[in-house]
């Protein structure tokens, strides 16, 4: 009789022997990630184990320049003056307070992609953008007022109006000298440029007006620099205002288009191909017979993709056949990353490992101890050698096999292959995203798995987060009734009500 070695050429790595902890797998991710950038083979864990050390610095952590600079952009709260700073539970990955994620630029990548600022929404910035001038290039008035100055004022002095100044406008005087003379102020709109000879400027309501004088109010104060941004407060010419690896939104193409950027360098859009697996499946158009399904996991796995910056290239479904799956994979070898869906576990039709193997796979893992999601396998494709491929095409392709089931996929997704298709983008944002909430409600479990069950928060200013009820991870319906998912240590047995909680943010 043939053994499971012999008939399971995997199994040393399969998820019906071998599970490996969820921090360990999140961090196989990133050191493939670290690795890929770097263009250098993957070290196997047991050979960094066997070895007993760990990456090179360069590719543990992100360059301490260039990390400083994410933590100066991002800012990194650490709670505030209106909260006490949270604590992160220890199961779940810190990327960026460990260094073990950070954007980078991948070795042999495609060249970046200009395009109008129209069209930069969503997209990663490959290269920064700088400050064309100071920022702001005038003392800037951020009330309106009067441009006094300040010691006049705050003595009570009673001061002579002799100008008038919106935004936009430079001011002249009553002589033409362009300076605020001593006894004088300039009533001014907030946006406006600070006339020279005046350090700061009264709010409106703070003084006192009488035909063409004002006076500070009894028991109003002001101090210089008062409702002013001084000039080049914000940026020197030449400052990164926005550096590269940050996705655009409204704030960075405002940012933008203030320097004067009619176009943004872009990195190109990683190509994510789909391959869903099963002989019930039929295209969501069509009617399904009595034993089969709409192919929901294609769609829900491309708009993820999408979601996260990818370009989802969808893949006819591949049939439970060795053959057919054989065919299917070597028709994904152009993509930067394969997902397939279903076909992973351990039942006697699950054929996707062995069609994986076949195709001369590497594992990095075939089997994470997560409910749901269990049976996920990750690792890399060598891809045919040919002259006229860019280097990008011609290196192993990696893939994440992921359980068939829709919540397994979607959880899977978000812990697994956001992270890959946010590296593949150079995107600077750590994935996947949690946030901490209370728990309403109660839960009750076995330990020894992490889990992330459906969950849905209020993400009010005090959020609460409780289960959605759901009846197992093919309950599509349940999944549409959340937006995170509620994570939980595997040492875990029970949550009581109130309980601070981690989720992962869908």
């Amino acid at each position: 009789m043939a053994t499971p070695e012999q008939t399971r050429p995997f199994n040393a790595a399969s998820a019906a022997v071998s599970l490996i902890p969820f921090q360990a797998a999140m961090e196989q991710i990133h050191r493939y990630l670290a690795c890929h950038a770097a263009g250098i083979p993957v070290p196997d864990a047991s050979q960094l184990e066997q070895a007993r050390e760990p990456l090179p610095q360069s590719l543990e952590s992100p360059n301490e320049a260039r990390f400083a600079a994410l933590r100066h952009w991002y800012g990194f709260p650490s709670g505030g003056g209106f909260r006490p700073a949270l604590t992160r539970p220890d199961f779940l990955p810190d990327f960026l307070g460990t260094g073990h994620y950070a954007a980078r630029r991948i070795a042999g990548r495609r060249p970046p992609i200009p395009l109008p600022l129209e069209q930069v929404s969503g997209r990663v910035l490959a290269e920064a953008i700088r400050a064309d001038r100071e920022q702001p290039p005038f003392p800037r008035a951020t009330r309106d007022g009067f441009a006094v100055r300040a010691d006049e004022a705050a003595a009570g002095q009673t001061l002579l109006v002799t100008g008038h100044l919106r935004a936009g406008q430079c001011f002249s005087g009553p002589q033409g000298s362009g300076v605020l003379a001593p006894g004088e102020a300039c009533e001014i709109m907030t946006g406006a440029a600070v006339p020279p000879g005046a350090d700061a400027v009264a709010m409106v309501e703070h003084c006192e007006q009488f035909s063409n004088c004002i006076r500070l109010a009894v028991g109003r104060s002001l101090t210089r620099g008062e409702n002013i941004v001084p000039q080049a407060a914000e940026a020197q010419c030449g400052d990164v205002l926005v550096p590269a690896g940050v996705r655009l939104r409204a704030a960075q193409i405002a940012v933008a288009a203030q320097n004067g950027y009619r176009e943004l360098s872009v990195v190109p859009r990683p190509r994510v191909a789909i391959l869903t697996t099963g002989d019930e499946l039929v295209p969501y158009t069509q009617q399904p017979g009595p034993v089969q399904i709409r192919n929901s996991n294609a769609a829900m796995l491309a708009a993820l993709v999408h979601a996260m910056g990818g370009e989802a290239v969808v893949l006819p479904p591949a049939a439970d056949r060795a053959d057919a799956l054989d065919a299917c994979l070597a028709q994904a070898l152009t993509a930067d990353l394969l997902l397939v869906s279903g076909g992973i576990s351990v039942g006697r039709y699950d054929l996707v490992e062995d069609a994986l193997t076949r195709a001369g796979a590497r594992f990095f893992f075939g089997g994470v101890a997560i409910q749901p999601g269990k049976p996920v396998a990750f690792g890399q494709l060598p891809r045919p050698s040919q002259s006229n491929l860019a280097q990008s095409q011609v290196r192993p392709m990696p893939f994440l096999a992921l359980p068939g089931n829709p919540i397994s996929s979607a959880v899977t997704f978000h812990l697994f292959a956001a992270p890959l298709v946010a590296g593949l983008a150079e995107d600077a944002e750590p994935q996947p995203r949690f946030t901490l909430a209370q728990f309403t409600g109660s839960w009750q479990g076995r330990p020894g798995l992490t889990r992330f069950l459906p969950a849905a928060c209020d993400f009010s200013a005090s959020p609460q987060v409780r289960l959605v009820p759901w009846q197992g991870s093919g309950d599509l319906a349940a999944l549409a009734r959340s937006n995170c998912f509620l994570a939980i240590a595997d040492d875990a047995d029970n949550i009581a009500d109130g309980s601070i909680v981690p989720i992962l943010l869908a």
